[in-house]
């Protein structure tokens, strides 16, 4: 059985936060995100909005994904989100 696993970055309502993870359920995770199911920063800054992913095949890719794109720049993510999401448009409504 193949398994995806989810890079994501996700912003507050304003658009002034990001935070980046990783997971194999990328509904249910986002849905945790936005339910404030989970403490910690993405609770604290109030990171609701999904606006970035891309897909793996197996979780040792997506790790060192997320880890490239959390030792990037802020101005690096933004990039990031504009190369597929220029309007920063909620995405979890497509998954």
């Amino acid at each position: 059985m193949n398994r995806q696993y989810y890079v994501y970055i996700m912003t507050n309502k304003s658009n002034t936060v990001l935070y980046t993870g990783v997971t194999n359920n990328l509904i249910r995770r986002v849905y945790e995100h936005k339910e404030k199911l989970v403490d910690g920063f993405a609770r604290k800054y109030k990171i609701t909005k999904l606006v970035y992913y891309e897909v793996f095949e197996d979780i040792e890719n997506a790790i060192f994904g997320e880890k490239q794109i959390k030792g990037g720049s802020r101005q690096k993510k933004i990039d990031l989100i504009n190369s597929i999401n220029k309007g920063w448009r909620e995405l979890y409504e497509e998954l």
